[in-house]
């Protein structure tokens, strides 16, 4: 990290040994130890924290695409993916009945009142069944 070789490493030791004094010399390591591990345990934080800002950014980003994602109207995504121009919705839709415009078809009238019959429409009796049976040819055997 910083590169120090072991001659430089001596160097300070004997800097440190005169200028501390051996009395003073394994309090002042002891201290140096402390600040070393107190400066690593800070910036282990700090990286944690840095991390936790990056996670959060990204779940932001996430959680912003998914509410986009459910924002789509499928439907209307569907219809503009199949049918972009309309023309195939507009050629499925029933014409709108219009009872006063020439040549538009006319609505159906509706059904008379039960008891009262059209006079235009005839009643038909059912025909009896010994009838229809006597104008039809005897079946021909099967030769066999």
């Amino acid at each position: 990290m910083f590169d120090i070789g072991w001659s430089e490493l001596l160097v300070i030791g004997v800097v440190a040994l005169i200028v501390i004094g051996p009395k003073d010399l394994p309090k002042a390591l002891k201290t140096a130890g402390m600040l070393l591990r107190k400066a690593r345990q800070i910036s282990g934080e700090f990286r944690a924290s840095l991390d936790e800002m990056v996670r959060e950014a990204e779940l932001e980003e996430v959680r912003a695409q998914v509410k986009k994602a459910t924002e789509i109207d499928i439907e209307k995504e569907f219809e503009k993916t199949v049918d972009p121009t309309g023309s195939l919705a507009e050629a499925l839709r029933p014409p709108e009945l219009d009872l006063d415009a020439p040549g538009k078809p006319k609505a159906l009238e509706p059904p008379a009142p039960a008891g009262e019959s059209p006079a235009a429409e005839e009643t038909v009796a059912p025909k009896d069944s010994s009838e229809g049976d006597a104008a039809l040819p005897p079946p021909k055997a099967a030769n066999l």
